[in-house]
């Protein structure tokens, strides 16, 4: 019996969430496929049996969807990307959203509803029109950072990721 891929498909969105309030979220876009397309790790080697934290060396693909993103950071004033990393087949983005105020000072409610899929379309789109195909799969997935000590295991997942990809123990989110 033939699966139709859509029946398998996971809810991205947590039920019962207010998505309209400010917060941080650790975003994950993969590649169609998850095809290697954004980057290679490399092992650095230091010394007999140490591994050292390995270098991300991207790919022409790779640095577009870097200097994409760094670019978004000028874009958006209400969305700002604190720390990302870009691996083979995925990226990985903690994305912080702030309201700003409005022009009469009474603040202006960021809606992550629609601010973040709006930001990772854009963000896809740019990609992809630079790259001159598409590369990324549909849809994302996002984590709602509850607290100090979820926003410092997520930072550390995103500085660890390359490790764990070296090491076989990548199990992202997608």
């Amino acid at each position: 019996m033939k699966v139709n891929k859509e029946q398998k498909r996971k809810k991205n969105r947590l039920q019962g969430f207010d998505y309209s309030k400010n917060g941080v979220f650790f975003v994950t876009i993969c590649t169609i496929d998850k095809k290697n397309l954004l980057s290679d790790i490399m092992p650095i080697n230091v010394g007999v049996g140490a591994l050292n934290d390995p270098l991300v060396q991207l790919k022409e693909s790779g640095i577009i969807v870097q200097k994409e993103i760094e670019k978004m950071n000028d874009i958006y004033s209400d969305l700002y990307i604190s720390k990302y990393v870009i691996m083979p087949n995925h990226i990985h983005l903690m994305v912080e959203i702030n309201g700003q105020s409005g022009s009469s000072g009474a603040p202006t409610p960021t809606r992550a509803n629609e601010s973040l899929p709006k930001y990772v379309s854009t963000l896809k789109r740019f990609t992809n029109k630079k790259i001159g195909k598409s590369i990324w799969q549909r849809s994302f997935y996002d984590h709602i950072i509850r607290d100090e000590d979820d926003y410092i295991y997520h930072l550390q997942y995103i500085t660890e990721n390359p490790k764990k990809w070296l090491l076989g123990k990548d199990e992202y989110y997608a």
